[in-house]
């Protein structure tokens, strides 16, 4: 490890928080706009699902190349790259005429996003502290929670005065004062492997076979990659077309449901640190915590148009827990996997989000094709989605690696 003082790692963190805080509004922003856009391009359930779902495709794809240049090149250099890419995305989204250039521009923001996560988480494998590490996770996930509440009522707030293809062009140019913070702010990256450290094969391997890595990655897909699924798309619309509520009662429903996973995300950052001085490992909070998320979904399935905003909060912030696996799988590496460890656990849960948020859509349009209302087609497509959290946290009880990092 190669530490770096206080205020090094501050300005690093608020550099790279500032991405990231787009990252996050991009992420979510399909779900404040789905009511607008659905009305111009004439979009069913599937294209929304698949619209919002293009952004993990293009995320996706890059993880694997991604985790190779972060750990040889340092996370500045690539983040930088990448970003140039999300600006050129956000400006081909705001010229789109047709739902294929608005599901080509969503990729392209998604590649160009990718890195806004595991570039700093692997900076911190570095450059911090274990304890830090967590916090400093957890921190950049509120971070995230931040955009995604300026996706909700701000965007909302703004689309009257301004449009959506201006509010773009404006995230363009956020964007590109991101790059330049970064390039100030970021240290530089002194070779591919930290000094004393053994030369790791620039390859998978390892990654693939590693016990705990092969007990977190379904569980982080199916479950924590659903509930982002639910967070930036069909908790929205969910609010709309099964609890009834307005645009503007919709979009300050996500607001209250990102401002829950702020506070949440800011908790875990300020306990990580003591819980790990006391013992209790990430896995174990996993362990303990991802059944309430499960009750939770449960009840919202039963409620139906009764479960609202104040429902999806608590469905949210109960799959934080699962959150906490990002560093404890980084962890379970030297810091010279640090980059592969961390984007092909990011991989398995993009894979997860783009699924669900696909999935969902599929199923709503194939209940209704039955005759089934929405508000049942929604429910039935919600408890397909249940039962795969269970099956996938059977998998992960029933693991043989036990470890805890």
């Amino acid at each position: 490890m190669t530490l770096i003082t206080r205020r090094s790692a501050v300005a690093a963190f608020l550099a790279f928080a500032f991405a990231y805080f787009f990252s996050a509004l991009l992420r979510a922003v399909t779900a404040t706009l789905a009511p607008t856009l659905t009305a111009e391009f004439d979009l069913n359930a599937r294209d929304l699902g698949l619209l919002a779902g293009g952004y993990f495709i293009g995320f996706a794809a890059t993880q694997l190349p991604l985790g190779t240049w972060l750990d040889r090149y340092g996370p500045k250099k690539v983040i930088n790259g990448f970003l140039l890419l999300a600006a050129a995305g956000c400006i081909a989204f705001s010229l789109a005429t047709s739902f294929s250039g608005l599901l080509a521009a969503r990729v392209l923001c998604g590649v160009g996003v990718s890195a806004c996560l595991m570039a700093p988480l692997t900076g911190f494998r570095r450059w911090l502290t274990p304890p830090a590490q967590l916090r400093a996770n957890s921190w950049m996930l509120m971070t995230g929670s931040f955009g995604m509440l300026a996706s909700t009522l701000p965007v909302q707030w703004l689309m009257p005065l301004v449009g959506w293809r201006p509010l773009f062009w404006g995230l363009a140019a956020l964007i590109v004062l991101s790059i330049v913070l970064i390039a100030w702010s970021v240290p530089a990256w002194h070779g591919g492997e930290p000094p004393g450290e053994a030369t790791q094969p620039a390859s998978y391997r390892e990654v693939w076979a590693h016990p705990y890595f092969r007990r977190m990655a379904p569980i982080g897909s199916v479950c924590f990659g659903g509930m982002v699924a639910m967070q930036t798309l069909w908790a929205g619309p969910w609010m709309v077309r099964v609890s009834g509520y307005p645009p503007l009662e919709a979009a300050t429903g996500l607001f209250v449901i990102n401002a829950a996973m702020l506070c949440t995300f800011l908790g875990w950052g300020l306990v990580m640190p003591w819980l790990t001085r006391k013992g209790i490992s990430a896995t174990r909070l996993i362990a303990w915590g991802t059944p309430l998320s499960f009750v939770v979904l449960a009840g919202i399935i039963v409620a139906g148009p009764r479960a609202g905003a104040v429902a999806w909060a608590l469905f949210c912030v109960s799959s934080t827990f699962l959150s906490l696996a990002q560093p404890a799988v980084a962890m379970a590496f030297p810091p010279s996997l640090a980059g592969r460890a961390l984007s092909a656990y990011n991989l398995a849960i993009f894979i997860g989000i783009f699924v669900v948020q696909w999935g969902i859509g599929l199923l709503v349009d194939a209940f209704g094709a039955i005759g089934w209302s929405e508000p049942a087609s929604f429910r039935s497509a919600m408890a397909v989605f249940l039962a795969a959290g269970i099956l996938s946290y059977g998998r992960f009880l029933r693991a043989a690696d036990n470890s805890s990092p």
